[in-house]
């Protein structure tokens, strides 16, 4: 066991970061948290920007760096926060997104099916404090939003947390996109707590402002960027292909814990009775799905294989957006192209063309939302408060329609 730990990080967004606690310094060299580092932050993100190659390790740090900040900030403003409350902030930010799937948010759902990744984290941090002899109950109680002092959950999760905060610049940093840039460190020192709620004085409101358009930015511009969506569209499908083979019974190769998951259907029930399952899940990261893709390339099934080449090579499904919903018309019209070229069923055929969805919504006023705190002590929501039409406009959610099609089943011009 190492004794010192009094540690730093040399962060490229932030500079040094240091570990404020040996608990955290444990924390960060458990398995389980050494597991980020093999996770990236934006899944298949690298595809349109190629520098975005930071994993959820680099945002977990981060954000942890941003909590310390905020902590000494509202410390100084007169706010109690005892030093084991400190503690167990810090520990629920490092631990937040611990229970993320491979390539993030784009296999949410392929690999566990009625879970979200914060129920998981939980799961984990509940492991954890076991083996930690109950040091991280504080932290669960105000990660679950239990504990009694509710301002400390918001810096966890809330429409201004340390989570977003973090990944805004991070994620700007790293794709290169400006837009996304936001002054964090200003917005952390207009902070301080009012009934016990975290707020934002009032002249921070056009931070705030920057810190909404910012995110509406990022989304269109990374997150939902069509070609990122167009490639995590094709990820979910080769896991989900992958599976189906498996089920009627063809040998596929597979690490032992992704074969597992593909062969069974785990739900969140199956997570939380089972503690071997959850141990299996851990050993679950990125290169376990690409070592496998690049395998399946050459598989004898056409359709796998078809879409496995597309990831390995970057030859993606021509995406386009629409206001309105895809004509099936137009679908079915695709659809028959690859029944006839590839010799497929015409159920096979919808993992070469399909349509769906997506909505943006940078900021929601019917949540919980962001209050402005006047010198005079009275409150207003940040709409209210601010004079600018964008936060309104921005508050609502747009709805973009798009059509998935492999590139060779669109006819040349």
């Amino acid at each position: 066991m190492k004794t010192n730990k009094k540690k730093i990080f040399n962060d490229p967004v932030y500079g040094f970061i240091t570990i404020p606690h040996p608990l955290i310094f444990d924390l960060i060299e458990h398995a389980c948290f050494q597991r980020l580092r093999r996770i990236r932050q934006l899944g298949l993100g690298h595809m349109v920007y190629p520098g975005a190659l930071h994993t959820r390790f680099h945002h977990a740090l981060g954000a942890l760096h941003l909590t310390t900040q905020t902590i000494e900030v509202l410390r100084s403003k007169g706010i109690e926060i005892t030093n084991e409350e400190a503690l167990a902030v810090e520990v629920a930010i490092l631990l937040h997104d611990i229970g993320h799937s491979p390539f993030s948010h784009a296999l949410e759902h392929s690999l566990i099916s009625g879970i979200k990744h914060e129920k998981v984290s939980l799961l984990f941090m509940e492991k954890l404090n076991e083996e930690f002899d109950g040091q991280l109950t504080m932290a669960i109680e105000i990660f679950k939003g239990t504990y009694a002092k509710k301002f400390l959950h918001q810096m966890i999760s809330s429409q201004l947390d340390m989570d977003r905060l973090d990944y805004l610049n991070r994620d700007s940093f790293y794709t290169g996109v400006l837009e996304g840039t936001i002054g964090a460190q200003r917005i952390i020192k207009m902070l301080d707590v009012h009934n016990d709620r975290l707020v934002v004085e009032e002249k921070g409101v056009y931070s705030i402002e920057k810190f909404i358009l910012a995110r509406r930015l990022m989304y269109w511009q990374v997150y939902l960027h069509k070609t990122v969506l167009a490639a995590e569209q094709l990820l979910v499908n080769i896991l989900m292909r992958a599976r189906e083979l498996i089920t009627d019974g063809q040998t596929l190769f597979a690490t032992p814990s992704l074969h597992y998951f593909l062969k069974n259907k785990v739900t969140a029930k199956n997570l939380e009775s089972n503690p071997d399952l959850l141990g299996m899940y851990a050993n679950l990261d990125d290169y376990d799905v690409f070592t496998s893709i690049k395998v399946w390339a050459e598989h004898s099934d056409v359709v796998l294989s078809r879409l496995c080449k597309g990831m390995v090579n970057r030859d993606l499904y021509k995406i386009r957006l629409r206001k309105d919903p895809i004509s099936p018309t137009d679908l079915e019209e695709y659809q028959q192209r690859a029944v006839d070229q590839f010799k497929i069923s015409k159920k096979e055929s919808e993992y070469f063309a399909f349509s769906g969805s997506i909505t943006n919504s940078a900021y929601d006023p019917t949540g919980e939302p962001i209050q402005i705190l006047y010198r005079d002590g009275t409150l207003a929501e940040l709409i209210a408060a601010s004079d600018q039409m964008d936060v309104a406009v921005l508050s609502m959610p747009i709805q973009k329609h798009y059509i998935c099609v492999l590139q060779e089943l669109i006819p040349l011009p």
